[in-house]
C-alpha cells in the first residue's frame, strides 16, 4: 500500500494523559546520560527555580511518540513501520517539562512527499500541560521506504 497523500492536514487529537513522575524522569536522565543534578535532586531543580525534578530536553519525545503511534497505527495511513527510517527530529520547548505535569500532545501531518518508490512524512506534535498552556513542540520526519527500497 502507498503511502497515503490526503494524510497532509490531518491532525490527530490528544490521545492519554502522560503523567511525568520523579523516577521516569531519572531513568530518561540516566538512559541519555544527561547528568545535571536537577534531573535527580529535587533540592538542586529547586535551586534552579523549578517546582520539581525537570527533565532533559528530550523527555518530550516520550510524550511524541504516543502522538506519533496514532498516525503509524491509522489504517488509512499506508505506513508500514517496518519501513520507516527516522529521518529528523526538533524540538521546540516553551518551558521546561518538570515532575507532576500531566501532558498530552496532538499529532499534526504537515507535509507528505513523494520521493521515489517511498515518502517522507513530516509531524508536529503540540504537547500542552493539562491546563492547556503550551509545553514543547516536536517536529519529526520519517522516511517510510517504497517496495523494493
Amino acid at each position: 500500500m502507498a503511502i497515503n497523500p490526503d494524510l497532509a492536514g490531518r491532525v490527530y487529537p490528544s490521545a492519554e494523559v502522560y503523567d511525568v513522575a520523579r523516577e521516569k524522569i531519572r531513568e530518561f536522565a540516566r538512559a541519555v546520560k544527561a547528568g545535571h543534578p536537577a534531573h535527580y535532586d529535587v533540592d538542586a531543580a529547586h535551586a534552579l527555580g523549578h517546582a520539581d525534578l525537570v527533565a532533559p530536553p528530550t523527555f518530550a519525545i516520550i510524550v511524541a511518540q504516543r502522538a506519533d503511534a496514532q498516525l503509524i497505527a491509522d489504517p488509512e495511513s499506508g505506513i508500514d513501520f517496518s519501513r520507516v527510517v527516522h529521518a529528523e527530529q526538533r524540538f521546540t520547548h516553551h518551558r521546561p517539562i518538570v515532575a507532576g505535569d500531566r501532558l498530552t500532545a496532538e499529532l499534526h501531518v504537515d507535509k507528505v512527499r513523494a520521493m521515489g518508490g517511498g515518502a517522507m512524512v513530516t509531524t508536529r506534535a503540540e504537547i500542552s500541560a493539562e491546563d492547556g498552556s503550551p509545553v514543547a513542540t516536536t517536529t519529526s520526519s520519517i522516511l517510510v521506504r517504497g517496495e523494493g527500497q
